[in-house]
C-alpha cells in the first residue's frame, strides 16, 4: 500500500473516513435501497484500490500514477449512474429487458476496473481465477455435456454482473460486506486502536507464560483471540507474531516450528466464533440461517482445532525442554484483572447477539462501549485525532474487502447463470461414484484450490459456489455443507504450496516458507479431520441430545490427544517408534468411531467411553490431591 503524501493524502484520507462514517450512520439509522447502499460502498472504495495499491513494482509509492487517476475517475462513474437511475432499473424485467449500449459500456468498465483492483489489492491469482470464469462465458457454447451453456452477448454479460442486485457486482455478497461486515471491520479498527490486541497478548501471557513452552501457547491463546475478529490470517500472524515468534525463538523453539505455531494459530482464528472472521455474516446470508445458530455449530470445532494445537507445543516443550517466560517477563495477574475492562466490549457483543439482537445492533453496542472505555486510561484514550485515524484504518481495511467480495459476486454471477455449479456437482458425484467420502474428498481439495491466495470471505463464497451444490445433492444439510467447504477455504492460508499465512509466519521467523507451511498443515491437522466429523456425526455441530454430543466430546478429546502424541512421539515421556505408531492407530480408530453415531451412540459405548472419562478425571484429581500437601511439607 503508497504511503501518500501532501494533498492527495489528505483527499484520500477524507474518503475513507467518509466512507467509514457512512457505514456506521446506517449501521444506526438504517441501510438504503440495495444500489445505493452498495453503490456509495463501491463508489469510494474502488478508486481507492487504485490511489493506494500501485500497479506494479516499478509504479509510484508515494503518489498515484496518472494511469491510476483516470482508473479512480472511471471507477467512479459506473456506481453513480446506478444510483441515478436506480428507480429506473428497479421498474425493469431482468434477463428480459434491453440493455442499452450506454449500460452495456459502464457494466464492461466496471468489470475490468474490479478484476485489475482484485489483482492490486488481493493476489493476481484470484484476478486470473475471475478472468477464467468469464473465458468460460465465451467457451461454454462449444464445450460437451454439463459444461455447455447457451451463448451469451456482451450486453447481457454487463447486465448479469452490473445491473442486477441478486448477484454479480452489486450483489447480495458486496451486500453483506457493505452493511455488515463493514460495522464489524469499524469495531475491529477500535479494538485495534485501542490496545485490546495488546490485552489479548498480555492475557495469554499471564495465563501461559510460565508454563512449559509458554511463549507457543501465548501465540495460540492471543492469535485465536485476536484472529475472530482481524478476519485477515495474514493480518494476524503480523499483529501477534511479531511478539511471539521472536520469543518462542529466544526460548528454544526452531524457527520453522515457531513461524508454523503462529501461522496455523492466527489462520484457526478465522474459525473462532462469535466474529469468525465475518465469514458467519457472509454465510448468513447465503444460507438464511441465523448468525447466531452458526456460531454455535462453529464453536466445538474451533475449540477442537487449537486444543489440538496447545496440545502440539505443550508435547515439544516437554520433550526437549524447553522453559517457559521468567517470572520477571511475565505481567502480573493484578495488572490482568486491572486491565480485564478493555474485553467489555466483546463480552457486551456476545451477551447481545446470545440474547436475539441484530449484528448491527451487537456492533454498535460494540463500538459505543470500546469508545468510553478508551477514557479509563489516557493512553488509549479516543482523541480526535485518534477518532480520525480509527475510521481512516477502518476505511483501507475496507478496500480489500470490498473489492474481492465485487470479484467473487461475479464469479456467482457467472456460475449461476450458465449452471456450471451443477454441472460440477454432477461431475463431483460421477467421479466419487454417488458415494460420500470420495465427494467431500473431492470437494476438499476443490476448497482448497479456490482459497490459495485469498483473503477468508471471497474465499469461502467462490468455494462454495462450487462445492455447496454438489454436497447439497447428496444429501448434505445446508449449514453444514457451508461450514465444510468454510473450513477448507480457510485453511488453504496454510496450505502449501500457496500458503500466504504460512509465508507471513517464516518471513518474521526467518525460515523457509515451503517448509514452514508444510509443518503448519502438519500443526492444524485437525482442522482437516473436523469438517469429515460433523459431516457423518451432526452431534459436533450441538445437534442431538446432550448424552450424545458429550459422548464425540470425550473421543473427540481422546483422539485429540492421542494424535498430538503420535506426532510428538510424548505422552508424560519420550515415546519410541512401536509406541508412536499404536498411539497413531488409537487416534485414527476414535477419529473413526466419532464419525459413526450408529455405533457410538449405542448405550454400552456410551457408558464405556463416559465411564473412562470419569476414571481419567478421578485419576487425576486424586494425584493432583496427592501432589499438593507433598508440595506444601517441602
Amino acid at each position: 500500500m503508497r504511503e501518500l503524501k501532501g494533498w492527495v493524502k489528505w483527499v484520500v484520507g477524507i474518503a475513507l473516513v467518509a466512507v467509514a462514517l457512512f457505514h456506521f450512520y446506517t449501521a444506526v439509522f438504517g441501510v438504503y435501497q440495495p444500489r445505493i447502499q452498495r453503490g456509495i460502498h463501491l463508489l469510494v472504495l474502488l478508486p481507492m484500490a487504485y490511489l493506494l495499491y500501485p500497479a506494479s513494482k516499478n509504479s509510484p509509492k508515494d503518489r498515484p500514477s496518472v494511469l491510476d487517476v483516470i482508473c479512480a475517475v472511471l471507477a467512479v462513474i459506473p456506481p453513480v449512474y446506478l444510483m441515478v437511475m436506480n428507480d429506473v432499473l428497479n421498474l425493469r424485467f431482468e434477463l428480459f429487458d434491453p440493455v442499452s449500449p450506454m449500460q452495456t459500456i459502464l457494466g464492461w468498465i466496471n468489470i475490468i476496473l474490479v478484476i485489475e483492483a482484485v489483482r492490486r489489492t488481493v493476489v493476481p491469482a484470484m484476478a486470473i481465477l475471475i478472468g477464467m470464469f468469464f473465458v468460460y462465458l465465451f467457451v461454454a457454447p462449444y464445450m460437451p455435456g454439463v459444461f455447455y451453456s447457451k451463448p451469451m452477448d456482451l450486453s447481457r454479460i454487463a447486465e448479469i454482473n452490473y445491473l442486477v442486485t441478486s448477484t454479480g457486482i452489486y450483489g447480495s455478497i458486496v451486500g453483506v460486506t457493505a452493511t455488515f461486515v463493514a460495522i464489524f471491520v469499524i469495531f475491529g479498527a477500535f479494538m485495534q486502536n485501542t490496545k485490546t490486541g495488546e490485552y489479548f497478548t498480555n492475557l495469554a501471557v499471564s495465563l501461559a507464560g510460565k508454563s512449559a513452552g509458554g511463549p507457543a501457547k501465548i501465540a495460540v491463546i492471543s492469535s485465536g483471540l485476536f484472529g475472530s475478529i482481524s478476519g485477515v490470517a495474514a493480518a494476524n500472524v503480523y499483529a501477534t507474531g511479531v511478539f511471539t515468534i521472536p520469543l518462542m525463538k529466544r526460548l528454544g523453539y526452531r524457527s520453522q516450528f515457531a513461524g508454523a505455531v503462529e501461522s496455523a494459530a492466527s489462520t484457526g482464528g478465522l474459525l473462532m466464533p462469535p466474529i469468525m472472521g465475518a465469514g458467519a455474516f457472509v454465510m448468513s446470508e447465503i444460507t438464511g440461517v441465523a448468525y447466531v445458530h452458526i456460531i454455535k455449530a462453529a464453536v466445538l470445532g474451533a475449540i477442537f482445532y487449537y486444543l489440538s494445537i496447545l496440545l502440539r507445543v505443550h508435547f515439544v516443550a516437554k520433550k526437549e525442554n524447553l522453559r517457559g517466560m521468567d517470572e520477571s517477563e511475565v505481567i502480573s495477574r493484578k495488572q490482568i484483572l486491572r486491565d480485564s475492562y478493555q474485553l467489555l466490549p466483546l463480552v457486551v457483543l456476545v451477551v447481545l447477539l446470545v440474547v436475539g439482537f441484530s449484528p448491527f445492533v451487537a456492533a454498535v453496542w460494540g463500538i459505543i462501549v470500546t469508545f468510553l472505555l478508551t477514557f479509563f486510561n489516557k493512553q488509549t484514550m479516543m482523541t480526535p485525532k485518534k477518532l480520525w485515524s480509527t475510521f481512516e484504518l477502518s476505511g483501507k481495511n475496507l478496500i480489500m474487502l470490498a473489492v474481492s467480495c465485487a470479484g467473487a459476486g461475479m464469479v456467482i454471477s457467472i456460475v449461476t447463470n450458465t449452471g456450471l455449479a451443477l454441472g460440477i456437482a454432477s461431475v463431483i458425484q460421477s467421479w466419487s461414484g454417488g458415494i460420500l467420502l470420495p465427494a467431500l474428498l473431492l470437494i476438499m481439495f476443490t476448497s482448497i484450490l479456490m482459497g490459495m491466495g485469498m483473503p477468508c470471505t471471497p474465499a469461502y463464497i467462490v468455494a462454495v459456489t462450487i462445492g455447496g451444490p454438489a454436497l447439497q445433492a447428496m444429501g448434505i444439510e445446508v449449514l453444514t455443507a457451508h461450514l465444510f467447504v468454510f473450513y477448507f477455504a480457510i485453511l488453504a492460508e496454510i496450505t502449501p504450496p500457496v500458503s500466504i499465512a504460512s509465508y507471513c509466519g517464516a518471513a518474521i521467523a526467518g525460515s523457509d516458507p515451503l517448509k514452514t507451511g508444510f509443518e503448519a498443515m502438519r500443526m492444524a491437522i485437525v482442522g482437516f479431520i473436523i469438517p469429515f466429523i460433523f459431516v457423518f456425526n451432526p452431534a459436533l455441530l450441538l445437534r442431538g441430545s446432550l448424552l450424545d454430543i458429550t459422548t464425540l466430546i470425550v473421543v473427540v478429546v481422546y483422539s485429540v490427544i492421542t494424535l498430538a502424541s503420535a506426532f510428538r512421539g510424548y505422552l508424560h515421556r519420550t515415546l519410541n517408534l512401536v509406541e508412536r505408531s499404536i498411539t497413531g492407530l488409537i487416534s485414527v480408530a476414535l477419529i473413526v468411531l466419532s464419525c459413526m453415531p450408529v455405533y457410538l451412540n449405542t448405550m454400552i459405548m456410551q457408558i464405556l467411553i463416559l465411564g473412562s472419562a470419569g476414571l481419567v478425571l478421578f485419576i487425576m484429581f486424586t494425584r493432583r490431591r496427592k501432589r499438593i500437601p507433598s508440595e506444601s511439607l517441602a
